[in-house]
């Protein structure tokens, strides 16, 4: 999405030729089949440990890092494929995302329109916030060296990744859709509407004193 919006904006007539269909189902087929492929490598590796103590994790939900835990084998390899992974897929992809903001931010500041550059401004600035949280996050959990410290709060790191980026995401993208928009507010005013419907059906004759 990033390079997307390079494209859009620092080269925007370069745009038609360079995010053709090919290319936007290339980057989504990349994504897809790369994150599965590692997931599935390393699903392997762990079922391959054995697990013969307690079965309890002190997580909120089932998170890979506590269950490797829990294991009572030797867990060096999967540990090792864990955090090169975890490099391999958030630092190259978030260096790459901060470079294109660099690159879009002189550009934005040219346009000579307040009414777009705040536009341009509004839209780059919440997906760059929600890609800060999800790969800084990402990060700390998995990439960082473990203390005592961030061992604690990994539980709350958890939440941002898991829980609070897909939350925000429709928020942020969908809501500017003016079509959504617009869909939203119908749904509204037919869900506002809907007790006094049922009030009126309930009681179709009204009586009033003459």
């Amino acid at each position: 999405m990033s390079y997307d919006w390079y494209l859009a904006i620092c080269k925007p007539l370069h745009y038609a030729t360079c995010m053709t269909g090919r290319f936007y189902l290339q980057l989504t087929a990349g994504s897809w089949i790369s994150a599965l492929l590692a997931m599935s490598i390393i699903v392997w590796f762990v079922s391959q440990l054995t697990f013969c103590g307690p079965n309890e994790i002190d997580h909120f939900f089932c998170e890979l890092t506590p269950v490797v835990k829990l294991s009572c084998s030797d867990t060096n390899v999967v540990e090792f494929i864990m955090f090169l992974f975890a490099y391999f897929f958030t630092l190259p992809p978030f260096l790459l995302t901060i470079i294109s903001y660099v690159l879009i931010i002189p550009t934005i500041l040219r346009i000579s329109s307040i009414t777009g550059k705040q536009k341009a401004f509004s839209t780059c600035s919440s997906h760059l916030i929600v890609v800060t949280i999800f790969y800084g996050t990402l990060i700390i959990v998995y990439v960082l060296p473990k203390n005592n410290t961030l061992r604690d709060l990994n539980k709350l790191f958890s939440v941002f990744y898991t829980v609070l980026t897909p939350m925000v995401n429709p928020l942020i993208y969908s809501l500017r859709n003016k079509d959504v928009k617009q869909a939203l507010k119908k749904y509204a005013s037919m869900f506002l509407a809907f007790p006094r419907i049922q009030t009126i059906r309930a009681n179709p004759f009204r009586i009033t004193p003459s």
